[in-house]
């Protein structure tokens, strides 16, 4: 058994494999429907992790308002919202924006030195972390199985990733993620600063991460890709 939370990634993309246009704003192209299954896969984690520069585009976190799928979390004893990770190797996060008004379980997840920059920046804010999580690598960067066999300590068993791109690359570098839940909108964007699912160096075609499609589905003009990682 893994020492960490099943990681499931889940996503809207462009056609042409893009989370946000060139400006790197909150994506507006997906439909109520991709709302509607993006709300389900947050109902069914513990945790939902997402970077700032997802926070800040967006100024607040994926919270339930579905009634019945807040119910169905009460029936297996789970509280109305998943727990809200913040990801930042910085600590530079805006207070004045919605998630710290929103009725939702708050952590945050950085480096010591991000720590430090979030609490001195913050001392007479009212803007607060209900718990701050710290393990970096040599190079102080976030060590990331550390961190996820901690929260699997603290009781995470799924993680839902809500991106953006750098922290999804991060994780599927270390090979850290189980399964994805793709959303193709009918959009292109374009633009080679235009952020993807996976950002940083990227692999070789040899080294190519193999996945395993576990279900697909059309509705109106969009479909919904379901993959598992496969492993050796």
């Amino acid at each position: 058994m893994m020492n960490r939370p099943h990681t499931t990634v889940v996503l809207a993309l462009s056609a042409d494999g893009k989370i946000a246009d060139v400006a790197r704003k909150a994506a507006e192209f997906s439909s109520s429907i991709d709302r509607a299954h993006l709300e389900r896969q947050v109902a069914e984690a513990d945790a939902i992790l997402f970077g700032a520069g997802t926070l800040r585009a967006h100024g607040s976190a994926m919270s339930l308002r579905n009634s019945d799928l807040i119910a169905a979390r009460n029936q297996q004893q789970k509280p109305d919202q998943p727990l809200q990770i913040v990801c930042t190797r910085s600590g530079n996060i805006p207070t004045e924006i919605r998630f710290f008004q929103q009725k939702i379980p708050r952590w945050l997840l950085t480096t010591k030195q991000g720590a430090k920059q979030w609490e001195n920046q913050n001392l007479k804010s009212t803007s607060r972390f209900d718990e701050i999580i710290t393990f970096e690598t040599a190079n102080q960067e976030i060590d990331w199985e550390k961190t996820l066999s901690e929260l699997k300590n603290k009781g995470i068993e799924n993680l839902a990733v809500l991106g953006g791109g750098e922290l999804v690359a991060a994780l599927f570098q270390q090979q850290l993620l189980d399964e994805l839940w793709l959303t193709i909108c009918p959009v292109l964007l374009g633009g080679k600063n235009a952020p993807t699912a996976i950002e940083g160096i990227g692999v070789s075609a040899e080294n190519a991460q193999q996945l395993k499609l576990l279900s697909v589905e059309t509705i109106d003009q969009e479909v919904f890709l379901h993959y598992s990682i496969a492993r050796e």
